[in-house]
């Protein structure tokens, strides 16, 4: 009976969470749902060692300048963004699903914008993509759109008001993806948070085929962030939730209107959604606190609908929620909190983990803490129970990508394909 409520905890955890691609497509930073789930079933648990177990190809990487962005895979494709920093380059890579074979490797011309900053990086938003173009967006202040089938540049656009902090680490998301959010709002977007410094940050929406702004809402009260929003369904309707600098807060993606907000800091983690429920922390301090809040409010909402807050170690990866449970890992760490009261179920160590990269929650149950460096499976619950740790000995910050029965682990000299023999 235990086993049955559990996997019912989950389905409905996954239910709450709007469709943005066809299955078998990671479309965009964290996948369909922009919070790690998928609806694969019967992934592979192990991996590498000396006979390269479900590694069912390998291909080499350009060298390149601190390429932080994760892969994305839509239809038959696998893109990569990367960039050189002397000279200056940005290029878009494709990849073939099957057997890793390159298709095309375009260049997209950088703007303005130079880093000074030894942290900085070039590439660190993770693109975006659909059946027909592929959306990137680099550190130059750069946000182009680029053919699936040849990596022509279609359109490019330089951002205007520029003052982000050590560099630009938000990833554009697809708004509205496939099904019922397309049919609502009836448009194709790309919306990218350009949170900054100095009064100048907006949330603007891109137009998928032309490159066009169709709106941007001014921030002037938000100050830098790399985080990446996540699109909800809240009473029927979607809504953009931004882990902002400052606060935490609910935006309508077809305008970017602000709908609800509550004061907490934000700066470099994904919320998670789930249950209902929203968490979110800054993905850096571990003496700030998280918070969890129920989205479905108006204005300040601190009053009425926070459900709990409380400090929570955590580093530049983001938090999952599976059934009752927020997974929230940090420095090596994994710690498992009840989602109804924010009370601590577990808290155990992952050695060797890099801690940057995002979790994959899977439909069967399980977590996938997983790059090219070592991963551990862990099966999602109150009990901390690893199922497997694999290491292919190539660490690297991205986060895994899943697409039809394969995990897509990008390493600092390899892209590795994983699935079952």
């Amino acid at each position: 009976m235990a086993a049955l409520w559990k996997s019912v905890a989950l389905a409905t955890a996954l239910m709450l969470i709007p469709c943005a691609a066809p299955a078998g497509d990671w479309p965009q930073w964290r996948g369909p749902t922009g919070m790690g789930f998928t609806d694969e079933k019967n992934l592979p648990t192990t991996w590498g060692g000396k006979t390269a177990e479900n590694v069912l190809w390998k291909i080499d990487l350009p060298k390149s300048h601190n390429p932080y962005s994760s892969p994305i895979v839509v239809g038959d494709h696998v893109y990569l963004t990367w960039s050189l920093a002397q000279p200056l380059e940005h290029h878009v890579t494709c990849y073939q699903k099957s057997d890793g074979r390159q298709l095309w490797d375009a260049v997209v011309p950088p703007g303005k914008l130079k880093y000074t900053d030894g942290r900085a990086t070039y590439s660190a938003p993770t693109p975006a993509a659909d059946a027909q173009r592929v959306y990137a967006v680099f550190g130059s202040a750069v946000v182009a759109g680029l053919a699936a089938a040849d990596g022509k540049v279609l359109w490019r656009h330089e951002l205007e008001r520029i003052s982000f902090d050590v560099c630009m680490g938000s990833s554009p998301v697809l708004y509205p993806g496939t099904g019922t959010a397309r049919a609502v709002a009836g448009q194709d977007t790309i919306i990218y948070l350009a949170d900054q410094n100095d009064r100048k940050s907006s949330l603007i929406a891109f137009d998928r085929k032309s490159g066009a702004v169709k709106w941007e809402a001014l921030r002037p009260d938000a100050q830098f962030a790399h985080s990446t929003p996540i699109v909800i369904t809240v009473k029927g309707a979607p809504q953009l939730v931004i882990a902002a600098s400052g606060a935490v807060q609910g935006a309508d993606p077809a305008g970017g209107k602000i709908i609800w907000w509550c004061k907490n800091p934000g700066d470099t983690s994904s919320p998670a959604f789930g249950g209902g429920l929203v968490y979110a922390d800054d993905g850096r301090d571990p003496s700030h606190t998280g918070i969890c809040v129920n989205p479905s409010g108006t204005g300040d909402v601190s009053a009425t609908n926070v459900k709990w807050q409380l400090p929570v170690k955590n580093d530049l990866s983001s938090p999952i929620i599976v059934g009752e449970h927020l997974y929230r890992q940090s420095s090596r760490t994994l710690q498992c909190i009840k989602l109804a009261d924010g009370s601590p179920v577990y808290s155990e160590p992952m050695p060797g983990y890099h801690f940057w990269a995002s979790p994959v929650a899977t439909a069967d149950g399980l977590l996938y803490f997983a790059t090219a460096g070592t991963s551990y499976v862990i099966k999602a619950g109150p009990k901390f129970e690893v199922v497997a740790k694999n290491d292919l000995g190539d660490m690297h910050f991205a986060s895994a990508a899943v697409s039809d029965g394969k995990i897509f682990l990008r390493g600092n000299k390899f892209l590795f394909c994983i699935g079952r023999k």
